[in-house]
């Protein structure tokens, strides 16, 4: 499938290197942005462009109502223990080899084991509740990946360097210390009868939908949403939720602002610098 991916599983890295997962670590409450940061990068944003059709789903492109100024953050954007860091392929994580200090496994319905259970105790509190909600709605879920350190990291995308060259792993596998698992922040569901995991059709499945629904109230947004690769870098992404906080999750979903590099007026960032 040619479309870009930020959270390739290890069953389909294409080479004997296998991709084990690791745990992530969080805290500081979010609230809407209304101080002035520092590390503020220049206001951009990305057009809007439908991928190929292996790439995503059929799908109506969302109408954005976003603001046309940036918004001031009140926590870092480049700080890896923020909630608001922003990790993509123009913002590396510094140190690249940054380790959370609080991984814990969240006490919820789990796919996998080791460190691609764990997430950062922020992330678990919030995860938890998300898949409470859901199940009372009949919605099961489970945790698909979960932290990745940057040593995974290097084996999954070295994995894909040596079977398809570089141009091509850039499309399928974020370079280690790009990756958003790699802080904590984020992770993968699956659907509770394991369907279409990490598979473009996952965003027809009942947890995919709720989640792109609900994930706002409990403080995730969809990172890579439809539409909107070069923005973000990568393809439409139904199952990576990556935690910023109730009250600015709830913004974003209100706005309708789809990216978190549009919420924050930074620059697109479709390939590495």
């Amino acid at each position: 499938m040619a479309a870009l991916a930020a959270c390739t599983p290890e069953s389909t890295v294409p080479s004997p290197v296998a991709a084990n997962a690791a745990s992530g670590e969080a805290s500081a409450s979010t609230a809407p942005p209304t101080a002035v940061a520092t590390d503020l990068a220049p206001a951009g944003g990305g057009e809007q462009e439908t991928p190929s059709a292996s790439a995503a789903p059929p799908s109506t492109a969302p109408s954005s109502s976003a603001p046309s100024s940036a918004v001031v953050p009140q926590h870092s954007l480049t700080d890896p223990t923020s909630p608001w860091v922003i990790v993509n392929k123009h913002r590396p994580l510094s140190p690249q080899d940054f380790v959370p200090a609080d991984l814990v496994q969240p006490n919820i319905r789990l796919a996998v084991s080791g460190e691609a259970a764990l997430v950062i105790s922020t992330t678990a509190a919030a995860a938890e509740k998300l898949f409470s909600a859901a199940a009372t709605e009949g919605v099961i879920m489970t945790l698909a990946s979960g932290y990745r350190s940057y040593s995974t990291q290097v084996a999954t995308y070295g994995g894909y360097v040596a079977s398809t060259g570089q141009a091509a792993a850039d499309r399928a596998s974020a370079r280690p210390g790009h990756s958003e698992h790699q802080t904590g922040w984020s992770f993968d569901i699956a659907d509770g009868g394991g369907a279409c995991s990490f598979q473009p059709c996952f965003a027809e499945q009942p947890a995919a939908v709720w989640a792109k629904a609900n994930a706002h109230k409990f403080g995730f947004v969809v990172r890579y949403p439809w539409m909107f690769h070069d923005t973000t870098g990568y393809f439409y992404e139904s199952w990576h939720l990556r935690y910023i906080g109730v009250e600015a999750a709830t913004d974003m979903a209100s706005r309708g602002i789809a990216t978190l590099e549009e919420y924050f007026g930074l620059e697109a960032a479709p390939d590495y610098l």
